[in-house]
């Protein structure tokens, strides 16, 4: 599409001006003479300019990822090259003269079709510019924190993964004798071998045989209470990143680790097996919340017959009415399985009550927010005394409290 400059239009409307101080001729041979002049302009950028686009087609969603749209435009032309958002990506800048680099962030999981870059060239002259819409870039696919998953995962296998609840490394966690190596200062003191360390002249720590091979079920409630939003995500989103966080370090010790997808009917079952982070990752990069109330008997009812595993639940506990149908399916699991209730904990509630109130409603809303984390405080406890073990915390820290449970829970043999 072909339109006048600024330039065009001032030219247009000084020649039509002469006719008033000289002759309408005269203003006539001006207009002919501009209309050629834009004509011309016109036909050195009809044709696009080539493009060369760098477009990354896998994202964590959140984390922004660079992006480059190089133009090369006609000889005397300049271009303008501006990137279209759409409503699950959204670039940073968007717009920009010559070449366009920028980021890219994914805002939701899943795959997402962006919009084709649109390039505004305008001729030697100045007169004329040619709007030119480009091919799209191909599908880019959102996906959970895959790299901070992996990050904890590494900190798992080096050793540097910190628990407070567990007082010996993460790894060496069963008890059956491997191996005896040099001392560091992450590892337990009741593990120094004090005879191999006289051998030797150097501390020396005896090491276990990993209990490994043991089966891990995360349930994912895709319900109405996932679908809340914490910053800019949704809690499917926190819960999502969480269980990748558990996956990679079931991959690590080598459990074997399943799913179940569920809201007001089971969605998706996925058996155990041996932990690929990735794959799990990927199948269920296109969950999103449906605003439905969950089903949590029919989802516990898919593994209560199961081998004793450890059990992840994904969900979230508003008030009491609304943990009801958790509370009264829980025994399905606990008769048989070691149970971890993950949840994330609200920051705007935590912040009303933390801050102090300077206006009357301010104190309105931290009293409401007191009782709504009290009722939370009570629907945690019956979950205990129903036999689960809860995890109730911040966005930011979810995953790694779940990765914690985890090894707590393989430390103690509970597993």
């Amino acid at each position: 599409m072909v339109t006048p400059t600024g330039r065009t239009v001032v030219l247009a409307v000084v020649a039509s001006a002469t006719a008033f101080f000289w002759s309408a001729g005269l203003a006539a041979a001006l207009l002919v003479a501009v209309l050629v002049a834009f004509a011309v302009d016109a036909s050195c950028v009809r044709r696009p300019p080539a493009l060369t686009v760098r477009w990354p087609v896998e994202l964590v969603r959140g984390a922004p990822s660079p992006f480059a749209v190089t133009v090369q435009p006609h000889p005397g032309t300049t271009v303008v090259v501006r990137q279209p958002q759409t409503a699950e990506l959204r670039v940073e800048p968007a717009e920009d003269a010559g070449s366009l680099e920028g980021e890219l962030v994914a805002l939701t999981r899943g795959v997402h079709e962006p919009s084709g870059p649109v390039t505004r060239s305008t001729g030697p002259l100045g007169l004329a510019a040619w709007i030119h819409h480009h091919p799209a870039p191909p599908p880019t696919t959102g996906h959970a924190d895959l790299p901070g998953a992996r990050r904890i995962a590494a900190a798992v296998r080096e050793g540097t993964f910190r628990d407070p609840g567990l007082r010996r490394g993460p790894l060496g966690l069963g008890t059956d004798f491997e191996s005896i190596r040099d001392y560091t200062p992450d590892d337990d003191i009741r593990r120094v071998n004090w005879l191999a360390g006289e051998r030797t002249g150097r501390p020396m720590v005896n090491t276990y045989r990993e209990d490994t091979e043991r089966d891990l079920w995360c349930l994912v409630d895709t319900g109405r209470l996932l679908a809340s939003p914490v910053g800019d995500r949704t809690r499917l989103d926190v819960a999502l990143d969480a269980l990748t966080a558990v996956a990679a370090v079931a991959q690590v010790v080598g459990d074997r680790i399943g799913a179940v997808v569920f809201d007001d009917k089971v969605r998706r079952v996925i058996r155990p097996r041996r932990a690929d982070a990735a794959a799990l990752c990927r199948s269920l990069d296109d969950l999103q919340p449906r605003i439905v109330d969950s089903d949590y008997d029919a989802a516990f009812q898919q593994i209560a017959t199961v081998k004793r595993s450890l059990v992840v639940v994904f969900t979230d506990v508003l008030d009491g009415a609304a943990a009801a149908p958790l509370l009264s399916a829980m025994p399905v699991l606990t008769r048989r399985h070691v149970v971890v209730v993950a949840g994330v904990l609200d920051p705007d509630l935590v912040e009303a009550v933390t801050e102090v109130p300077k206006t009357p409603t301010d104190l309105l809303r931290a009293g409401a927010a007191g009782d709504l984390l009290d009722e939370r405080d009570d629907v945690g406890e019956r979950l205990r005394r129903a036999g689960a073990i809860v995890v109730d915390q911040p966005a930011e820290r979810l995953a790694g409290a779940c990765v914690a449970a985890y090894l707590r829970l393989k430390a103690t043999s509970r597993l």
